[in-house]
C-alpha cells in the first residue's frame, strides 16, 4: 500500500513500490490529465512537480514520492483559477494537438517558479518536452508573456 499526496489529497493506493508515479497517477487515483508519451522520460508529457520541482513521472517509481507533494495538471489552478502561464498558454495559442501540453506546462510553471523572469536559453535548457505540433516559439512568448505578468 502506497500513501500519496496528489492535488493536495492523500490517497492510499495498492500499487507495487516500484511501479512508475505515472501509472499510480492515471490507473490508481484516476488522474488522467497527465499522460503517458514514451515511458523512458524522453519526451516530458508525464511531466509532474514533486515538492515543486518537475519530474517525469513515468521513470519515478512510486517508492521515491512517498511523503512528498504531487502536483499534476489537475492541481495546478488552485482553486479552480488559471495560473499566469496557463493563462498565457491560451493567448498565444500554443495547443495544437495538445497531448504534450499537460507535461509542457508543468515543466513551464516549475521553471517559471525557479526563475521568474527566464532568458529563452533558460527556457530551452528547461523545457526538454517534446512537440510534435512544433509549438515551441508561442511556448517561449507564453512563457515569457507570464514571467511578466
Amino acid at each position: 500500500m502506497a500513501r500519496l499526496t496528489i492535488n493536495g489529497k492523500t490517497y492510499e493506493l495498492d500499487v507495487d513500490p516500484a511501479t512508475p508515479l505515472l501509472w499510480a497517477i492515471r490507473e490508481q487515483a484516476g488522474l488522467t490529465g497527465t499522460k503517458y508519451g514514451c515511458g523512458i522520460a524522453q519526451c516530458g508529457a508525464c511531466t509532474v512537480h514533486v515538492d515543486g520541482e518537475a519530474v517525469r513521472s513515468c521513470v519515478v517509481p512510486v517508492s521515491a514520492v512517498q511523503g512528498k507533494q504531487i502536483t499534476t495538471i489537475v492541481g495546478l489552478a488552485a482553486g479552480g483559477a488559471l495560473t499566469k502561464v496557463q493563462q498565457a498558454w491560451i493567448e498565444h495559442d500554443v495547443p495544437q494537438c495538445g497531448y504534450c501540453q499537460s507535461g509542457m506546462l508543468m515543466a513551464a510553471a516549475a521553471l517559471l517558479q525557479r526563475k521568474p523572469k527566464p532568458s529563452d536559453a533558460d527556457i530551452d535548457a528547461a523545457l526538454t518536452n517534446i512537440c510534435r505540433c512544433g509549438t515551441f516559439q508561442q511556448v517561449r512568448e507564453a512563457i515569457h508573456a507570464a514571467a511578466k505578468a
